[in-house]
């Protein structure tokens, strides 16, 4: 029983001495490294659609939190304000809940006319939203009042920065260019990030990427003083990671703490610059490490991110890198948003097979 008991205790043993023995022997071959000349420039993938530039046809449609006036129109003392309750549901009058998610006000109107008639000759009801809470954008980062803001007008990136006080300004200069890292800035939608170029919308003012906010839409401005990389894809802890001078790929794979089966590291990606337009390089980091490649230089900011096996189109690469990036800051300053103590999230997303659709 007491060898029985001892068995786990040694393989925790064995597995950290593995992962020791692989983390000594990426750092042995740190040196020798190679910088831009491993780098490809690449172009924007994917176009902003004309639609993005024009406001939703879709009309508001009610959930929980929204604030609403409602009146029986002629019966004094039916004017109420009433709330949309969590389980979307809605009280006024004689009526039972009313399930509202989803609905517009004119359809609401509709239903509590029907509904009404049991109780009232004729009824005509006044429906009027008064405050908005369940639609909502995220605007996080260098801003001066990051925050979670209703959606309650038709509103543009830019509007959606200035509600949030606007990018934050330094102290001693008075200006932004310091502050926020516009090239690693991005907006998301439904876990995908669109094609917002905000070094071009920001600093050039380029109104043809001042696309319209939808419900949710998450806005991150990151800090351009963070000193760090991302090591992401299949590792065990995909994480970001300080950087370190002269610093490279095979000591930042090995602060990944280990490289998952699956791993592919025969097309490591290196993601650099600008989200949108970003120079790619995809190395064999399987050579690297067996002393039969030359060793790849890191930058602060840069994505490295280890594939699955299966995982073949060099822009597929491209495509999962950048998504599981956005993805793991958008969970953690969300997550930070809304709970300030809470632990950072690392997330394995995209490691297998590359999809065309995705």
């Amino acid at each position: 029983m007491r060898f029985t008991a001892l068995i786990p205790c040694c393989l925790a043993l064995l597995n950290a001495c593995s992962m020791m023995k692989e983390q000594k022997k990426f750092d042995a071959r740190s040196q020798g490294t190679i910088t831009d000349a491993a780098f490809t420039q690449t172009k924007r993938q994917e176009p902003i659609h004309p639609e993005w530039l024009k406001p939703s046809p879709k009309p508001y449609t009610l959930g929980p939190g929204d604030k609403l006036e409602i009146e029986i129109i002629g019966e004094t003392g039916t004017r109420a304000d009433t709330f949309v309750t969590p389980d979307s549901k809605l009280y006024f009058d004689l009526l039972p809940g009313i399930d509202v998610k989803g609905k517009p006000t004119t359809q609401l109107r509709e239903e509590m006319e029907k509904m009404l008639t049991r109780y009232y000759k004729q009824p005509q009801v006044s429906v009027t939203l008064r405050e908005v809470s369940s639609q909502r954008v995220w605007v996080l980062g260098r801003v001066n009042s990051p925050g979670i803001y209703p959606l309650n007008r038709p509103m543009r990136v830019l509007d959606a920065v200035t509600q949030a006080g606007g990018l934050f300004a330094s102290s001693f200069t008075g200006t932004t260019e310091e502050l926020a890292d516009l090239s690693h800035s991005f907006l998301m939608r439904g876990g995908k990030m669109l094609p917002v170029d905000f070094q071009k919308l920001i600093r050039e003012g380029d109104m043809s990427q001042n696309i319209y906010i939808e419900p949710d839409d998450f806005i991150y401005l990151p800090s351009s003083m963070t000193n760090e990389i991302y090591v992401l894809g299949a590792v065990t802890e995909p994480r970001p990671v300080g950087f370190m001078n002269e610093m490279n790929l095979i000591t930042a794979l090995g602060r990944g703490l280990g490289i998952r089966p699956e791993a592919d590291l025969t097309h490591v990606t290196i993601v650099r610059g600008s989200l949108t337009e970003p120079k790619i390089a995809t190395v064999n980091a399987r050579d690297i490490i067996q002393g039969k490649a030359t060793n790849v230089r890191l930058e602060p900011g840069d994505i490295v991110y280890v594939p699955g096996s299966g995982s073949m189109s060099p822009g597929g690469f491209l495509r999962d890198a950048v998504n599981t990036f956005t993805r793991l800051v958008a969970a953690n300053e969300g997550n930070s948003a809304g709970a300030p103590n809470a632990t950072p999230i690392g997330l394995n997303l995209n490691i297998g097979p590359s999809s065309p659709t995705q």
